[in-house]
């Protein structure tokens, strides 16, 4: 490996964030970046410790990488219980502000802001409440996000319409907490709050916010958007199709930005779908390494 890891943790509230830092041999790059995860997930969808993923692969080329685990998530502290709840509004006004604030602070220079999945959602939603925020953001990547699944099948039927939509919240009344791992269909557990206040969204309401009607659609019409590239995987059929992820784009205005669609067909090695675009070790010859072509023009 061409960098160090480490960890801290960032005090938010009642809760602590932890980051997992990623710091070059050789810093190569003016512009930190954080990588931010998806549901039933944590910041390890970026990193480990023998030196795999996107995180690691950017900071082995010169740049500073921070992987943010969200309250409740990963090695934040505490863990998702039914002693410690947190809802997606608090994700989109305490957590992500805090991130982007204190790397800003930390580099004096804007952040440039990864997430996949849910967690683009999530950032949309946040720097299009808080547009103060944007001046500190040099660009937004994501990978296979989306907000409404409007795609249908067997699959819908049974890993969102059965299990997210009606199992997820029996098991939140039952635990006070998502146990995604535990009942293995995710990587990670949930707070129960957050849980819920993503399906409306997930099925097709409006983008406002479940807790104080908060209109992020109108507030995104209003947003001059840093510059950006959005992935989707031909094989990611669910959890961000390409047409569910090109819906989202419209719908935030973030479609003025790049947008690549990663297949065979496409000119990839692979075709992934919505972790194997962050996991394949082919990745780092394909689109990884296009953005990190793509960084250090920015």
């Amino acid at each position: 490996m061409q960098h160090q890891q480490s960890s801290e943790w960032l005090t938010v509230a009642d809760y602590q964030l932890h980051l997992r830092q990623l710091t070059p041999n050789h810093s190569e790059s003016a512009y930190p970046i954080l990588m931010l995860h998806g549901a039933i997930e944590n910041s390890r969808i970026f990193y480990n410790e023998k030196g795999r993923g996107l995180g690691c692969f950017l900071a082995d080329r010169g740049f500073d990488v921070t992987c943010a685990d969200f309250a409740g998530r990963g090695l934040s502290s505490p863990q998702a219980s039914r002693h410690f709840n947190h809802s997606q509004q608090q994700l989109i006004c305490l957590d992500v502000p805090a991130l982007i604030n204190y790397l800003q602070q930390q580099y004096q220079q804007p952040v440039v802001v990864m997430a996949h999945s849910w967690a683009g959602v999530v950032l949309a939603a946040s720097l299009a409440r808080f547009p103060a925020l944007l001046p500190k953001v040099k660009a937004i990547i994501t990978f296979g996000s989306k907000r409404v699944i409007s795609v249908g099948g067997f699959k819908k039927r049974l890993h969102i319409d059965l299990v997210w939509n009606r199992l997820s919240p029996l098991l939140c009344l039952l635990y006070g907490y998502l146990p995604a791992k535990q009942w293995r269909f995710g990587a990670d557990n949930e707070p129960a709050q957050y849980l819920l206040d993503t399906i409306g969204w997930i099925r097709g309401q409006a983008f406002v916010d479940p807790t104080d009607g908060f209109d992020y659609a109108a507030a995104c019409a209003d947003v001059n958007w840093p510059v950006s590239w959005h992935f989707a995987a031909i094989n990611d059929q669910l959890l961000g199709h390409p047409l569910d992820v090109q819906a989202f784009l419209a719908e935030t205005g973030l479609n003025s930005g790049r947008y690549s669609l990663l297949g065979k067909a496409q000119g990839h090695q692979q075709d992934y779908d919505h972790i194997s675009m962050l996991t394949h070790p082919s990745a780092g010859a394909d689109h990884f390494a296009e953005l990190e072509l793509w960084l250090k023009q920015i």
